[in-house]
């Protein structure tokens, strides 16, 4: 939750120059009707450019109108630049598929207030909801609390970082991370299909990762209607700042993909190169 600032809409390179582990992914369908997977997770990622331990830590789940009154603790979590860590949530009934294997089960959430639960995991609601990461068992109460390391509102969360939530997911869709953390979940994350990684899943060194991301797109400001791209690029979308995608495409090493019919302002392009995840926001002028 380091702050950033953008010009022109373009993120910051500090996001990826600070050590920092953030909540990059959280799909709470897992189990209900219509979903592959059989549980829901969280995954976390370090967007730094060091490795990032965090002790004492707790993830902490809200409903989207409510308090956080639910939390289970995490193990010391030690991730190198680039490195993710996934955390699986409750079983439902449905589902086929299990998660890759998991760095740490959630155990048995423990109230704030009155009660118990019996079973292992959050149950996440798969279209609305709060998710922090929390440096302590203290009990969130907004985005801005000292303790909060990150905070994710989607669907139609009352409470979220920036201008608003995080588009709401589905069964099938989980809302995920598409670049830094500008503070703001309405910009920062997009629906898509589940993609949960462990610590496992091979990552690209930082240096690789910055070569991935510069030759990318080549020309995030957009002024002939078409994004230019530096590297062959798999299932890549562009989205609008709504989360909505409005352009998908395949491209070559110095392909092209016409947006001439799209408005101006601004986008995030997402792809797959050399088998990364890549994202980059555009101005389209």
């Amino acid at each position: 939750m380091k702050k950033i600032f953008t010009v022109l809409g373009l993120i910051s390179a500090t996001a990826f120059m600070n050590a920092q582990i953030v909540i990059n992914e959280v799909y709470g369908g897992g189990g209900n009707s219509g979903a592959t997977l059989k549980n829901d997770f969280v995954e976390l990622k370090n967007i730094g450019s060091s490795a990032v331990t965090i002790t004492g830590a707790t993830l902490q789940y809200a409903s989207a109108a409510g308090t956080f009154n639910q939390y289970h603790p995490l193990p010391s979590i030690t991730l190198n630049p680039g490195q993710t860590y996934l955390i699986q949530e409750a079983a439902g009934t449905g589902g086929t598929a299990n998660l890759p294997t998991p760095d740490y089960i959630a155990p048995i959430p423990t109230n704030f207030g009155s009660g118990t639960n019996t079973s292992a995991g959050f149950a996440m609601a798969a279209a609305a909801g709060k998710v922090v990461l929390a440096s302590n068992g203290t009990q969130v109460g907004s985005p801005t609390d000292g303790n909060v390391l990150d905070f994710v509102g989607y669907g139609t969360a009352n409470q979220f970082e920036g201008t608003g939530p995080a588009p709401a997911p589905s069964a099938t869709n989980s809302v995920a991370r598409v670049s830094g953390d500008t503070n703001n979940n309405a910009t920062d994350f997009v629906a898509g299909t589940p993609t949960p990684q462990n610590s496992t899943t091979g990552s690209l060194a930082v240096s690789d990762i910055k070569n991935v991301k510069s030759n990318f797109v080549k020309n995030t400001f957009v002024k002939n209607g078409e994004i230019t791209f530096g590297t062959e690029a798999k299932d890549v979308k562009v989205y609008n700042m709504f989360g909505q995608i409005v352009k998908t495409a395949s491209v070559k090493a110095n392909g092209t993909v016409n947006v001439s019919e799209l408005a101006k302002g601004n986008y995030i392009v997402t792809g797959t190169v050399n088998n990364e995840p890549v994202s980059q926001k555009v101005l389209k002028d």
